[in-house]
Formats: C-alpha cells, sequence, structure tokens
C-alpha cells in the first residue's frame, strides 16, 4: 500500500503511481495465483490515516507491505505499521526500499510494529515470504530478509539480483486503473495530463559519494532493453490513457540505447501522442549531442541534470570529477537549442562550505542559466558513504527522518551552522529566482512548457516555505 504522504513542496502539487507496489503485486500474481492481492494507493484515494485504517479493517490481510517511500517517510511507514497492528495484532508486516535495507537491524529494534524487512530487490524475496508464511516454514531460509526471532535479529544472506530485467511482468497498473486520471505532476505536464512511471533501469554506472541508490543495487547496473521500455510506454498509453512518462531511471544514460528507444516511440506513431522526463548526466548531455533532436522528436521535453558544484574540491568529495564547468555549460545551451526543458540540479552544505563558496555557486547557477534550478541541501541518507562519515564524525545534529528531504539542514559545515546553512538555501532560491529578467522571460516564453512551470511556481509561493525553515 501507498501510506498517506506531504509533497515535496519544491517541486509543487503531484501524485504519482506507487510503480514499487505495482512492480511487487504483478510480479506476485504472475508467480503465485493464490494470493489475493489488494493495492491500496491513499494519495489517489484521497485516503487519510483513518480511512487507511478502515480499509485494513474491511480487508482483513494477512500481510501488509507499505511503499518503501524515502528516508523522510520513513515515519509514515512505521505507522502504517502500528495500524495494521493495531487492527489484528497478527497481521505480518513487511517494508522495504533504500531506507529500511541500509537501517534493517536498527529499525527492527526501534519499531515493534514492523516484523520483517525485505533487504534490496523485493520481487522474488516477497514471493517465497508469503509462500513460507503461508506453509509456516522457517523464516531463515529466504534469502534477503532480516527478521525477529526469539529475542535476536536475524539477518539471512543477501539475495542474488535478477539478471534479466526484460522477464518481469509490466507493472500492475490495473491495480490502479480507476485512478489513472488522478496521477499527475502539475508541474511538469499540467495537471490534466495523466502520468505513469517506467522503470529503464536498475542501478547507476557512477558511484556519487551522497547517493544511496549504486549501494542498494549492489554496486550493478541492469538495463532493459529499449523496444522493452517501448513496449511498456506503448502499453500504458494505449490501455490506460497515460501521456506523459517519467523514465525513472537512477541516470538515463545516453548512446544506442536511447537512440533505438526514441526511434521505436517514432516508428509506432506515438511521439505526437506522449512526452516523457528523464535525467542523465551533462557530461553524457554533450557526449551524445548528435541525439537529442531525435530525441525531442520523439516527446522527450523535459531533463534533470545534476550540476551539483563549481567547486572541483566539492565535486571530487562528491565522486563527481567528470561534471566540469565547460561541459554543464554546453549541456544546457544544447538542450536549450533542441528545445529541451533543462532542470539543474545543485547542492549546498558539503563540509568546507562558507558564504563564500555558496554565493560561488549562485553566481554558477545564474551563469549556466538552466531554465529551472533545484538547489538541495547536502543530505547525509542511510547507505551512502555521505551518511557513513557524517555519523562517524558526530556532524549529525539531526536525526528527525522527516527532515531528511533536501530542504532541511541535517549538519553544519566546517564554517556554517545549520541555522546559517538553510538560510543559504532561501537565498539560492531567492537569487535565481528573484532576477526579474529570468522571470519576465520565464513568465512570456514562447515555451509552452516554460511559461507555465514559471506561472505555477509563482502561484506556490516556495520561497515563503523555504524562509519559514529558519
Amino acid at each position: 500500500m501507498e501510506p498517506p504522504k506531504d509533497f515535496w513542496f519544491v517541486m509543487g502539487e503531484y501524485i504519482t503511481p506507487p510503480l514499487g507496489i505495482l512492480t511487487l503485486a504483478s510480479y506476485l500474481e504472475t508467480h503465485n495465483k493464490n494470493v489475493d492481492i489488494e493495492v491500496i494507493d491513499c494519495q489517489a484515494e484521497k485516503l487519510g490515516w483513518e480511512g487507511l485504517q478502515r480499509r485494513v479493517e474491511s480487508f482483513r490481510p494477512d500481510v501488509v507491505a507499505p511503499s518503501g517511500l524515502g528516508t523522510s517517510n520513513a515515519y509514515v511507514v512505521v505507522r502504517t505499521t502500528e495500524i495494521a497492528k493495531n487492527v489484528d495484532p497478527t497481521i505480518t508486516t513487511v517494508v522495504g526500499g533504500q531506507h529500511f535495507t541500509a537501517l534493517a537491524h536498527e529499525s527492527l529494534e526501534s519499531y515493534p510494529s514492523i516484523d520483517i524487512v525485505v533487504r534490496g530487490e523485493g520481487e522474488e524475496t516477497l514471493v517465497e515470504l508469503l509462500r513460507t508464511l503461508e506453509e509456516k516454514e522457517p523464516l531463515s531460509e529466504i534469502n534477503g530478509i532480516s527478521f525477529r526471532h526469539q529475542k535476536r535479529i536475524i539477518h539471512t544472506p543477501d539475495r542474488p539480483l535478477i539478471y534479466n530485467l526484460d522477464s518481469l511482468p509490466f507493472p500492475g497498473y490495473h491495480y490502479v486503473e480507476a485512478h489513472m486520471q488522478t496521477y499527475h505532476f502539475t508541474l511538469m505536464a499540467g495537471r490534466d495530463t495523466s502520468l505513469a512511471i517506467v522503470e529503464g533501469s536498475r542501478g547507476c554506472n557512477h558511484d556519487c559519494s551522497y547517493c544511496s541508490q549504486w549501494r542498494f543495487w549492489s554496486r550493478s547496473c541492469r538495463a532493459k532493453s529499449a523496444k522493452r521500455i517501448a513496449d511498456e510506454l506503448e502499453h500504458l498509453h494505449m490501455e490506460y490513457g497515460a501521456r506523459f512518462f517519467w523514465l525513472a531511471d537512477d541516470n538515463f544514460s545516453l548512446g544506442e540505447r536511447a537512440n533505438i528507444l526514441s526511434g521505436e516511440i517514432i516508428r509506432r506513431g506515438i511521439a505526437d501522442e506522449i512526452t516523457w522526463f528523464c535525467q542523465t548526466r551533462c557530461d553524457d548531455i554533450v557526449r551524445h549531442k548528435d541525439l537529442l533532436p531525435k530525441m525531442r522528436e520523439a516527446g522527450n521535453i523535459w531533463l534533470l541534470t545534476g550540476f551539483d558544484s563549481p567547486n572541483l574540491e566539492t565535486l571530487k568529495s562528491f565522486r563527481r570529477e567528470g561534471i566540469t564547468k565547460s561541459n554543464a555549460k554546453e549541456a544546457t545551451d544544447l538542450l536549450r537549442k533542441n528545445d529541451i526543458f533543462s532542470q539543474g540540479m545543485f547542492i549546498i552544505g558539503e563540509r568546507r562550505d562558507s558564504h563564500e563558496s555558496i554565493e560561488e555557486l549562485r553566481r554558477y547557477a545564474d551563469w549556466l542559466d538552466p531554465d529551472i534550478a533545484i538547489f538541495a541541501i547536502l543530505t547525509p541518507l542511510p547507505g551512502t558513504e555521505i551518511y557513513e562519515l557524517a555519523r562517524s564524525n558526530g556532524w549529525i545534529e539531526d536525526t528527525n527522518w522527516s527532515d531528511y528531504d533536501m530542504v532541511h539542514a541535517i549538519m553544519p559545515t566546517e564554517h556554517l551552522t545549520r541555522k546559517e546553512v538553510q538560510a543559504e538555501l532561501y537565498e539560492c532560491y531567492r537569487s535565481f529566482y528573484g532576477n526579474w529578467r529570468r522571470r519576465c522571460q520565464g513568465f512570456f516564453s514562447h515555451n509552452v512548457i516554460k511559461r507555465r512551470t514559471y506561472q505555477f511556481l509563482a502561484r506556490e509561493a516556495i520561497l515563503t516555505t523555504l524562509r519559514s525553515l529558519f
């Protein structure tokens, strides 16, 4: 189930399909015909906590598995397991995802309402787990889980990853078919354009120190074929009316696979009917710049790339040395030339950051001039090297998981207090979006996406919310 949760206000108002739950549900129904599955999406169904409890009471499940979400929503997952146990203490509660994989032992120690943590990739583990529970066999025979047994916490060996992602069934969008017109991303595609999420790969070829993805996927990168991705896009468009697609790859590597995918979309005659978003590295954009016109023709209207920082030492600490000022600028200009909306990501709060270095970053963002900029505070997410380093050195001053959303300062730098880091984040947004030239160009842009985005950002009053955080 997808529990009630708050929007990440920086990106405005949206409701996204619960892809992780839908992926698990379709795999489970394919490999266990006897299981009775119900997917509850509290966002789409507008269910609060009382409504969720009534649904659990009505269905009376044997197992409840809330979506793992991110670290900032860890307490939401825990509250869901508590509700399940209040309804019926015999319900087995199962959690997973990056946060609970990284902190499996700590979570089982801290939250008695959690029975089992599925670590890492969940499809095969969940099928085996439900079969084992039904047959009342020992949980210790299942790879990839953590659980309590006789007041001890047991961690079984990790489960090998699924090698061929093309072998997976399509995610179970039929479980949420009634809500397809509810799924949308106002900032990116408007309120009335139905959104679907497609997973093209798992993992990443890079190992950025602040990212938990590459560790979660065991340092591997496995990709679905371009044809399989196109099959999913076409299926979701034709069967469920989805028109805007979020390609959820951690890093959508450009090259032959992206070339084939774009060609498949064009060949199938749906390029004029769908649009899509992905994220990739700016050096990848420059390396494959000849591919951009074809991607745009195939419906790629929005691309996110991480610029992070202009400081070479900061990029080195992030293991992002491949990102340079020159390829960042060239990538931004190439996207604008090809009418692909550019979203740039910048990070403040690295250990050596000062007022001066963050001012340098603001000038860098202004010079690059992406269509929109998202500024984030370096956050020590569990499962990252940054988390391990910060915890071992005692830098972490805020242990409230709800604040681990990249807009709350969790730790100081050598030169700035947490409050000063928080104030610098506000100043980054104020500097970029307070620029009257940029605002006027956005409000009156010939590019409908840019015009709608700037009008939407003005209505959302993001600066007011950021101001309230310090």
